[in-house]
């Protein structure tokens, strides 16, 4: 890898991805970075943190994402495991560029991992999606979102209610930027893009219903209880009989399904189960959907900007604004209220919901704007 004499004030900045959803917002940074500041040399790191390597290419190729300068290969583990091999594999990298910053999204294990050995090094670290909380201290995200904004020294929020969250646990006010939701910068590029729902069904062997409902589970909490994972799967079967559910399964779920044998009842039900998708394969399917039920945090933004009616199967969300504002509702996990949530949205036509602030294709542009000077102060003398 190319290396800049040592005397440059050049800026260097480090950027992580680990999984799906960081790469949707890393490539409108990016994008942005080379279009608005060509100054900044750019390192892209991939951890490896999720590992399948075909969907990967495929969502690289989606997005217009380059490839990684460097692969960690880190795969699957625990967490504990999992954060300390990235750590260990890491620290290296670190060493070997010397960065002028690191930049990491969301609140993955590589996103706390990855902070935590700049922070260490006295590297300075930038946070996209900062300041989001649930309140739910028994999720792993929710720990590493509250630990790596402790770390940033640069925070960028994506609703307005963050910046509260952050200055309640004593970060200054300096360090916050409300600059908006980079990950709607993907979709509003990529919706002209999206494959229509008939053709996915087609490549995966099924007809596409007229109308339909959409499911996505993958959270720990849903998926790795069987008897919840269970409830879950029959209060959708029962869904099903009034609306056909796609059921776009993620790789812990059938992992999930497999172990505790419940799959059958997925056969006796209106469900049609689906491979991982790729992401414009799933931006055709919610932007058709009529109801889409998910546990994903990014589903929660994405269905908002989309207007389409979302249950959010959970407690609590890291995202209110997807509430407040947008076309999201908590439901929970009681099959009762999941149901009768849903047969609401679908005789009424679902909750109306309108765009949050600077969720508007722009966010990019707004971090990097307030990026370049910032890197610039640190990469000059004294810096």
């Amino acid at each position: 890898m190319q290396q800049d004499n040592a005397a440059s004030p050049r800026p260097h900045l480090l950027c992580v991805v680990a999984a799906r959803p960081n790469l949707m917002k890393m490539a409108p940074l990016l994008a942005a970075f080379a279009c608005s500041a060509p100054q900044v040399r750019i390192s892209l790191v991939h951890t490896g943190q999720h590992y399948d390597v075909a969907m990967d290419a495929q969502l690289f190729a989606e997005l217009g994402l380059r490839a990684p300068d460097i692969n960690l290969g880190v795969g699957s583990a625990s967490h504990a495991r999992q954060t300390a091999e990235i750590m260990l594999r890491f620290e290296p990298v670190m060493r070997e560029l010397q960065p002028t910053a690191v930049l990491v999204v969301g609140d993955v294990n590589s996103t706390l991992a990855c902070a935590l050995v700049a922070a260490k090094l006295a590297v300075p670290v930038i946070h996209v999606e900062a300041g989001l909380r649930s309140g739910e201290r028994d999720m792993p995200e929710e720990i590493n979102r509250v630990l790596t904004d402790q770390l940033s020294s640069l925070l960028f929020t994506s609703e307005a209610g963050a910046a509260d969250n952050l200055l309640r646990e004593g970060i200054a006010a300096e360090r916050i930027h409300f600059a908006g939701n980079v990950m709607i910068d993907a979709l509003l590029q990529q919706l002209p893009r999206a494959v229509p729902p008939a053709q996915t069904l087609r490549t995966h062997g099924h007809d596409c219903p007229p109308a339909f409902a959409l499911l996505t589970l993958h959270r720990a909490s849903n998926v790795d209880d069987p008897l919840r994972l269970a409830a879950l799967l029959r209060t959708m079967a029962t869904l099903s009989r009034q609306l056909p559910l796609l059921f776009a399964i993620h790789p812990r779920t059938l992992a999930a399904l497999q172990r505790a044998r419940l799959a059958p009842l997925l056969a006796d039900a209106a469900i049609v189960p689906l491979p991982p998708l790729g992401y414009l394969e799933m931006l055709g399917l919610m932007q058709a959907a009529r109801l889409v039920l998910t546990d994903s945090g990014g589903v929660q933004e994405e269905t908002t900007v989309l207007g389409v009616p979302c249950l959010t199967l959970r407690e609590a969300t890291e995202r209110p604004v997807t509430v407040t504002t947008g076309s999201n509702t908590l439901a929970g996990t009681e099959p009762e209220t999941i149901l009768a949530l849903a047969r609401a949205q679908l005789a009424t036509g679902g909750k109306p919901g309108g765009r949050p602030q600077y969720w508007d294709g722009h966010a990019a542009g707004r971090m990097v704007s307030i990026c370049a000077g910032w890197l610039a102060q640190q990469a000059g003398p004294g810096g």
